[in-house]
């Protein structure tokens, strides 16, 4: 089984810079989108195969997710049931007979850290949030969760300790994630790889230089270890400020054919 997960900063932007051709060359059996930046009435395409499920902000033009899928949940869970949350549209929430499949897009801290309390807030809650969906049945996160966790997930670590996505506070947050049972699986394939990379400033030549942050992650529950077969970042591919992450994992979801599940 194939997912994606990419912060498109704009779909309808994303759409005009080439996303169907990845998404309809990927053929992923599920794929999720961070910073939509829509309205209902904006939806910008139909997906044939695919079920549609999408959380919108409140306030238009910001925040917003999205999850295509292949197959049919069994429920869907729109934010985590917190209105000081859930009115950005963050969190999408897919429940299948075996897993639940959670997109997320962590708030940012901004410039100054002007909103680094609320995130602190912010991330207890989601950690408690998918803590209580594993007591039910494995957890497979993904999303943009707007921290950089290791030196080696930055190109300069050394200027960016102060400033939002590398503070020591942001990155405890996820090492309480990862101190929970969560894996980090792109680490937990390549657990010494430098200038990977998801995400680049589009000032100074950012992205032509390489210079930039992983900050865009599947993270599974860790009774899933021994079904991840790869962990992919689709550095090459352009029409954000984000590239494309994926996971594949081999699950025989009921429901889906044996080719499906590959």
């Amino acid at each position: 089984m194939k997912l994606i997960s990419w912060n498109v900063n704009g779909i309808r932007a994303c759409v005009k810079n080439g996303f169907m051709d990845f998404f309809l060359k990927e053929d992923a059996d599920i794929f999720c989108l961070q910073e939509t930046k829509i309205q209902k009435e904006q939806i910008p395409f139909t997906l044939d195969g695919y079920y549609q499920y999408w959380n919108f902000a409140q306030k238009k033009g910001y925040s917003g997710t999205a999850i295509f899928s292949k197959i049919e949940p069994l429920n869907i869970v729109y934010g985590m049931g917190k209105e000081e949350h859930d009115k950005e549209g963050r969190l999408i929430t897919l429940e299948f007979e075996k897993f639940y499949v959670v997109t997320v897009y962590a708030p940012n801290s901004q410039r100054g850290l002007a909103r680094l309390d609320y995130r602190m807030k912010w991330e207890d809650d989601f950690l408690n949030y998918i803590i209580g969906l594993e007591k039910c049945k494995p957890v497979i996160v993904c999303g943009d969760l707007n921290v950089a966790h290791k030196e080696m997930d930055l190109k300069n670590p050394s200027t960016n300790k102060k400033n939002a996505g590398f503070t020591p506070e942001e990155r405890s947050k996820f090492d309480e994630v990862i101190n929970k049972g969560f894996v980090d699986t792109f680490r937990f394939f390549y657990p010494d790889k430098t200038q990977a990379y998801t995400w680049w400033s589009y000032m100074f030549n950012a992205r032509a230089n390489n210079a930039g942050w992983r900050i865009d992650y599947f993270c599974v529950s860790a009774e899933l270890k021994s079904q991840l077969r790869n962990a992919v970042i689709y550095q090459d591919v352009l029409g954000s400020d984000h590239c494309p992450v994926g996971l594949e994992i081999d699950w025989n979801q009921e429901g889906m054919s044996p080719e499906q599940s590959e």
